[in-house]
Order: structure tokens, then sequence, then C-alpha cells
């Protein structure tokens, strides 16, 4: 008896060891920040010029004073592709990071910003602020200056959250078949009203809502980076704070609760996050698929369903991958682009279509 017990409480030790993947979680999110790092330095090196990524890295650190680089391959690193890459890394993290909490807000891995209407509701007004921000939006954007376009994503974002979590939701229950139905509603009305607007829009207008619809960081610039730049930054670092109310979420509101987490301000703070994160992306880059289920669901796989380590871990795969898909599509059809929402569509759609058959037990996995 009392070695039947013994080999239980040691069998049980491993068990509980086993299950916690703190370490894991910490030795991935290094491994990651590595991995981010030379994404960042191939994504600068990499197209029409002789830049290698050492020379690149030498500019960067100061240390190749002007020999470092050509004075071509100077303005093409410095001037074109490292604001793109900034704004490659601010979208990437911020798609993966409000993926990661709106799963933990509906408790749910399906859920995404773009699958459930949250991006097209914030590129609605987007392109409102694009087509009539000359006219009858004058007075907003006299107002709020280069921060227009970013701040009308985030209230078309954080209307539609706060529309598909009042319908989606019903006695502290949220039902995914409803989040679904009703995204997919409110994502053809956002739809629907983005065609009436672009069918007013000039034809300089016309390309431009072209090119962005499908999802580009072709245009990144200083500007651009300084007007969703800041709101971005806020939104990842209020991230990690609703880590631990997510986790409690994850047992229901109720149990939540009795744990002491302050779940309404938790929701509240919750939504804000990913309106103003994906508004502020769809402002500048327009229609970027799936990374938020993608990234996720990856990790949620390798380090477990922990929010402390999932955030964060979440923002630098999803920086990574949004780099190596922008590297991808400008290179892959040399000298033309490749809007960047393809790529991602043409990775993220089997891996959705693959969750699902897992979920309904198709997939022996």
């Amino acid at each position: 008896m009392l070695n039947r017990v013994t080999q239980g409480a040691a069998t049980g030790r491993a068990v509980s060891l086993e299950g916690d993947r703190s370490a894991r979680a910490r030795l991935v999110i290094i491994v990651l920040a590595v991995v981010l790092f030379f994404t960042f330095l191939a994504s600068l090196a990499s197209g029409a010029s002789d830049a290698s990524a050492f020379a690149v890295l030498k500019e960067l650190l100061g240390f190749g004073g002007e020999n470092a680089l050509s004075a071509r391959d100077r303005i093409i690193v410095m001037d074109i592709r490292l604001p793109r890459a900034v704004l490659g890394v601010l979208i990437g993290a911020a798609l993966a990071v409000s993926g990661a909490a709106m799963q933990g807000l509906f408790r749910n891995p399906l859920a995404d910003p773009g699958l459930v209407g949250v991006s097209a509701g914030a590129g609605l007004a987007a392109i409102a602020v694009i087509v009539l921000g000359g006219t009858s939006l004058a007075p907003l954007t006299r107002v709020f200056g280069i921060y227009t376009l970013p701040f009308a994503a985030f209230v078309g974002g954080l209307t539609t959250t706060l529309l598909l979590y009042g319908i989606a939701t019903r006695r502290g229950q949220t039902s995914v078949a409803t989040m679904l139905l009703a995204g997919i509603a409110l994502g053809a009305m956002a739809g629907a009203f983005s065609g009436l607007l672009v069918y007013l829009a000039d034809d300089r207008q016309l390309r431009d809502l072209t090119f962005w619809g499908l999802g580009s960081l072709a245009g990144a610039t200083w500007i651009k980076i300084a007007a969703a730049g800041p709101i971005i930054a806020a939104s990842l670092i209020a991230a990690p704070f609703i880590a631990r109310g997510l986790n409690g979420l994850s047992l229901g509101e109720a149990t939540a609760a009795h744990l002491g987490v302050p779940v309404q301000r938790m929701k509240a703070i919750a939504i804000l996050t990913v309106a103003a994160a994906v508004g502020a992306s769809v402002a500048v880059s327009g229609g970027i698929g799936f990374v938020g289920i993608v990234v996720p669901h990856l990790l949620r796989l390798l380090i477990g369903p922990d929010n402390r380590y999932l955030l964060p871990a979440s923002a630098l795969l999803g920086a990574s991958l949004l780099l190596l898909a922008d590297s991808v599509a400008r290179t892959i059809v040399a000298p033309a682009e490749l809007p960047i929402g393809i790529v991602t569509a043409a990775v993220g759609a089997p891996f959705f279509l693959w969750i699902l058959l897992r979920r309904r037990g198709v997939l022996d996995l």
C-alpha cells in the first residue's frame, strides 16, 4: 500500500511537472526574439540592392561609417525598407496579440478579428475617411490631422467588437455559432457600405483602395508610423495586463469573478485593446487576414494556453511571420509586388480549415 501511494505521488509529481510548460514557454519566447531579430535583418537586406545583412547591421549600429552602404543602398534601406520593416513588426504583433486576446475573451480558438468582422468594420471607417475626408468628413480631418485615419478605424473596430460581443453573449455565456454568424453578417454589412464608398471614389482613390483592400506595406512611411505606431504600441503594452484576467475568464465569468478577477473591467480593456490595435493596423496596411488565428493557435499547441506567455510569444511570432510574408510578397513576382494579404490568406485559409477539421475529429491528430 505504501509503495503504491509513493508511486502515485511520484507519478502525480511527474504529471504536474510535465504539464507545467512555463520553462518551455520562456525558452520559446527567447528563441522567437532571436528569430525576429534575424528576420528583421533579412527583410532589410532582401530585394533589388547589393546590401548584405551584415552591411545593413553595421549601418544600423553606426559601426561602418560612410563605407557600410553605398549612397543608393543607404537610401533604399533607411528610407524605404526600414519604415516598412518597422511597420511590419508593429502590425504583425498587433494582429497576433489581438487574435489571442479575442480567443481568450470569447473562450474559443476560432475567434479572429478578420473572421468575425472587426477588420471589416475598421476598414469601413478607414475607407470613409479616404473617400470623404476632403468633403463630408473634412472637419474631422482638420481636428485630428494625421491621426484621422487610425482614429476612425479604431472607432469602426470598437463599434463592431461591441456589437459582436453584445449579440454573441447572453447571460454571461458566449455562443460560438452566434459569434461566427454575427461576424459574417457584420462583415457583410461593412462590405456593402465599403462597396458603396468605393463606387463614389474617384480614379486616384480607387487605385489606392483596390491595392489597400488586399493588404500591403508598400506605402509605409515614417509619417504613417508616427500616426499608427503610438496606438499600436499602447495596445501591445496594455495586453499583458489582461493576461491573468483572460486566464481566469477561461474558467467562465462566474468562476473568474469568484477568483477576484474584475470581469467587466477586464473585458472592457480587452475590447478596447483589440479595437485600437486592429483599427490602427487596418488604417495603414489594409486588410491582412489570418495572422490573428494562425499565430496564437500554433503557440497554444506548443506552450499551452497561459496568456502570460501566449500574448508576448504571439507578438514576436506575428511580427516575424508578417515580415516573412512581406519578403515573399516583394520577391515572388519581382519587379512587381504581390499584396501581402494574398500571401497570408494563401497560408492561413488552409490552416483555418485544418483547425476546423481537427476540432470535428476528422483528422486524427
